[in-house]
């Protein structure tokens, strides 16, 4: 067997998205180039790994076995290269998390000190949404999740980080007359819906639900930067976390609308597998953040006090 390193990871990552385009994509390579590896690998086994049925590629039962022993290679790589680290004086290895969309305006602050006290980390950083994240923690692909909605399905561990709390949002053309206006309003308004499997979604529209609220006009859009833009421009309204616009509300470019039973608070945790077996790293990175988690916030998001 003359398989690279490369070759597995790239192996796995198909396996896992059932998808040459789509493992491209996570991986930064261009199509070809993940073809061209994963044909080098098919050409040691005389077996099939892969077959395509119509235009969808699937893992054959013997491509899922060769992958359960490819997982295995390189987590036994990872761990001989944290304990070579180890006896060198140093903390190495990778940290694998994943996030939610509105996640990435939280987590690089747990993550900064923690980086810069161990050069040697490498970080393995996903942002998608509230279903891929939950995919990931499920197949064992990650150490964490950071969610603002914790699952139900699965059996984790959590440490409550902060406060999410989500407003009806508009932008500075929006006219608004004085005091709140009640949840039957936004009826008549154009609101604009994250996609589906988002967790601000899935809040919206048990607000809207809550409150017996038929919308008759809503936009999809599939990130919170791209309902950002959208509200910004004058498309509609959206129920948005407060952590991703603080610039936009203190310029005056959005504002907070007023509405009975809003704001939606709910927590941001970052959480895991229970019985998971941690990395050296996953290991320190755990204790950094229950050691230092309120440090953080009380460094980086007092702003975000302000408005509650």
């Amino acid at each position: 067997m003359n398989y690279t390193l490369h070759q597995l990871q790239i192996f796995m990552k198909v396996v896992q998205r059932e998808s040459i385009t789509k493992a491209a994509e996570d991986l930064h390579l261009s199509q070809p180039a993940v073809s061209v590896q994963l044909k080098n690998f098919q050409d040691q086994f005389e077996i099939p790994l892969t077959e395509v049925v119509g235009r969808k590629l699937y893992v054959t039962d013997f491509g899922k076995e060769i992958a359960e022993y490819a997982q295995k290679i390189l987590e036994q790589i990872d761990v001989i290269q944290s304990r070579t680290a180890i006896y060198k004086g140093r903390l190495a290895g990778k940290l694998k998390i994943s996030v939610v969309s509105t996640g990435k305006y939280v987590i690089p602050y747990f993550l900064s000190e923690f980086l810069k006290r161990n050069p040697d980390v490498e970080l393995k950083l996903d942002v998608t949404n509230k279903a891929m994240v939950l995919n990931s923690l499920d197949d064992n692909e990650i150490d964490f999740a950071l969610v603002s909605i914790l699952p139900e399905a699965l059996q984790v561990e959590r440490i409550p980080l902060m406060e999410n709390n989500l407003y009806l949002i508009a932008g500075k053309n929006f006219q608004l007359g004085s005091g709140s206006i009640e949840p039957d309003m936004l009826e008549k308004m154009v609101l604009i819906f994250r996609e589906q499997g988002s967790g601000t979604r899935l809040v919206m529209e048990r607000f809207l639900k809550d409150n017996d609220i038929y919308v008759q006009r809503k936009l999809e859009l599939t990130s919170n930067e791209a309902v950002k833009q959208a509200v910004l421009a004058g498309l509609g309204c959206s129920v948005m976390p407060l952590i991703g616009i603080k610039n936009e509300l203190r310029s005056g470019e959005l504002k907070i609308i007023p509405i009975k039973g809003l704001p939606i608070v709910t927590n941001w945790h970052l959480i895991h597998l229970k019985n998971k077996r941690f990395s050296p790293v996953a290991h320190a990175f755990l204790d950094f953040i229950v050691n230092n988690k309120e440090e953080i916030i009380n460094e980086h998001f007092q702003w975000y006090r302000h408005f509650k």
